[in-house]
């Protein structure tokens, strides 16, 4: 088991590698000099750190992580929490992000919320999306081997576009970018694992209800 898991994180890096390449691509635009960022989920902090030393990086530019449980040795300054209860004070960040987070959670409507506490400005979603011939088979292949070889439990539940609008809407978020289609991995990757099955958003927190 520990030689597939080990076999499975070598064939994720050039996957890895092309997606914190087009992350960034589409969150520096984003950001405005002196920003506090909260990576919500943060792992090893890893995109956190590539985000604020990017050469695109706005001056001043600064990012934080939150975990339910530190892994130790993260590349950014990591908050832990009780998964239900952000503890930081109210617009305490500038921008808040949930990078494939939400269909790990239980209740995404709740931690959502909390973010959206938490962000001054802007939230940033980026997650699954259910679109496409055999939308969810391949959206939980791709989820079962990016997250087994790390122990991290699945829920296999994965929102569709109609959904992703009725969420925002619910929860008082107003979109001011939303992309539907994303070419995040390398070539033979994207094909069957990205386009239609990605989703990202820029919004901003409506009033709190």
């Amino acid at each position: 088991m520990r030689l597939i898991s080990s076999l499975m994180r070598r064939l994720h890096e050039p996957v890895y590698r092309a997606r914190t390449a087009e992350l960034l691509r589409q969150i520096l635009p984003e950001l405005l000099p002196s920003d506090r960022v909260l990576d919500v989920g943060c792992g090893s902090g890893a995109l956190g750190n590539a985000l604020q030393n990017d050469p695109a990086a706005p001056n001043g530019l600064h990012v934080e992580g939150l975990e339910r449980v530190r892994r130790g040795g993260e590349a950014i300054p990591v908050t832990e929490y009780d998964g239900i209860t952000i503890p930081l004070e109210d617009r305490s960040f500038d921008v808040v992000m949930l990078l494939d987070v939400l269909h790990h959670e239980s209740d995404p409507d709740r931690l959502i919320r909390e973010c959206r506490r938490v962000a001054r400005r802007l939230l940033v979603i980026k997650d699954h999306q259910r679109s496409g011939p055999l939308a969810w088979p391949r959206i939980a292949l791709m989820d079962w081997a990016a997250n087994a070889p790390y122990g991290v439990p699945c829920l296999y539940r994965y929102n569709s576009r109609k959904e992703w609008a009725e969420s925002h809407r619910r929860l008082r978020l107003h979109p001011r970018r939303e992309l539907h289609s994303m070419r995040l991995y390398p070539p033979f990757y994207n094909v069957w694992f990205g386009g239609r099955l990605q989703y990202f958003a820029v919004l901003e927190p409506g009033e709190a209800e």
